[in-house]
């Protein structure tokens, strides 16, 4: 096993551990197709990750003027994800629900996803 497929791997555990289950979910809407004048219909899809939610602090806030309060940072362990989330996506943490804003970070060295920082907004 390489290097970061193991760091991966012990990411995962150690949010597994001191984290908490994440749920990502995407919305697909249905392309409107001309020819027929139909679209179909719009979908959900939906996978459980293990994250941490934490405080920004108030350097960050200094340093970063797109903060908002009452925003938080979502770090969600890359490993065993089905697909990646995006700025569409949401994630739900302890039944309420957060929108994703920008920037989502990617910690991926070497080609191998370890981590995603997310800001999140309720």
């Amino acid at each position: 096993m390489a290097f970061y497929d193991e760091m991966a791997e012990m990411t995962l555990e150690m949010i597994t551990e001191f984290g908490q289950p994440v749920i990502i979910r995407a919305f697909t809407v249905g392309e409107y197709d001309p020819d027929t004048g139909t679209a179909p219909p719009d979908s959900t899809k939906e996978q459980t990750a293990q994250g941490i939610l934490l405080d920004f602090t108030g350097q960050e806030f200094q340093n970063n003027s797109l903060i908002k309060q009452g925003d938080k940072k979502l770090k969600i362990a890359a490993q065993g994800l089905a697909w990646v989330p995006d700025l569409l996506s949401k994630v739900i943490v302890r039944g309420r629900t957060w929108s994703i804003v920008p920037p989502l970070k990617e910690i991926n060295p070497a080609a191998t996803p370890i981590l995603y920082e997310l800001q999140v907004r309720s």
